[in-house]
């Protein structure tokens, strides 16, 4: 459980794209294992740090852990007497806020690494996105990315999709138009992915569509792919304008725009904390 301190464990989180729960101490009164600002991480499968031990950690990791089945980002407070609910000696009660970080809000995957697919990864990388990009050409890439960038070097890039999890959003901006094709037809086999996304003018995407059906695919699976991805609003052609446009639509997706509606605790929440987390009058002082 203290492999890595709660600080350590957040960053090899965010470096992992692993979801987790922070666990924090908000209120301590009487005679507690921990005081408050006391944290700890938690994961579907490890813990780090503590906020006390004994039944009240069981019983916090235990809660951690069911709200993080939920895959959604979460606040919530919970008053831990310690002698009623944690049958623990000591006496006094504990005010513990979770919040939960799900797995970042989307999975992108993007194939190329030339000016538009760089210009991309400058601005995803500010969003909450855990971005694979993936190119065959290892010079391309920049010497330092992100925590949230993954460069993959592979020389058929193609072989990459064994691995794309079924909630990638897929965005394809190669230098090569066979190798786009190849991308977009391996995809459709599979059918294994939330989002695909295609580079090209409509000429492309008109040819694309007629060489997909004449390769047996159809209509409902050729509508899968959009091309030429991006708000076709924003008609400017330099990369970043191109890469502006592409993001725009990535965020306008209706997954996306869920996200941005949640607003975390209400008032009424953090009320309960304050006055269940703050000590009794007097409590502390001398007689």
């Amino acid at each position: 459980m203290l492999k890595h301190n709660w600080q350590q464990a957040l960053a090899k989180c965010h470096e992992r794209a692993e979801a987790f729960t922070l666990v924090t101490v908000v209120g301590a009164t009487g005679s507690t294992p921990r005081e408050g600002g006391s944290k700890m991480v938690v994961t579907d499968e490890q813990a780090f740090d503590t906020i006390g031990g004994g039944k009240l950690e069981y019983l916090a990791l235990q809660r951690a852990r069911e709200l993080l089945a939920q895959k959604k980002q979460i606040q919530q407070v919970h008053h831990f007497p310690l002698a009623a609910e944690a049958s623990q000696c000591c006496g006094g009660s504990m005010t513990v806020l979770f919040e939960v970080f799900p797995r970042a809000a989307m999975n992108l995957v993007i194939f190329g690494a030339g000016h538009v697919a760089s210009s991309l990864v400058d601005i995803v990388s500010g969003l909450d996105m855990h971005v694979t990009w993936v190119d065959s050409r290892e010079e391309l890439f920049p010497v330092t990315c992100a925590p949230s960038i993954k460069p993959v070097v592979m020389e058929n890039p193609v072989e990459y999709l064994e691995q794309i999890e079924p909630d990638a959003y897929v965005v394809i901006i190669t230098h090569d138009h066979t190798l786009d094709y190849a991308l977009t037809r391996a995809l459709l086999d599979e059918g294994n992915f939330q989002f695909l996304g295609l580079i090209g003018s409509e000429t492309k995407a008109a040819r694309f569509k007629k060489r997909l059906k004449h390769d047996g695919f159809d209509d409902q699976a050729i509508a899968r792919v959009h091309c030429p991805i991006g708000d076709l609003r924003l008609n400017g052609k330099l990369p970043m304008e191109v890469a502006v446009s592409i993001a725009a639509q990535l965020l306008s997706l209706p997954e996306t725009t869920d996200r941005l509606a949640k607003r975390g605790l209400s008032w009424g929440d953090i009320k309960h904390v304050i006055q269940q987390g703050a000590p009794a009058i007097g409590e502390g002082k001398q007689p």
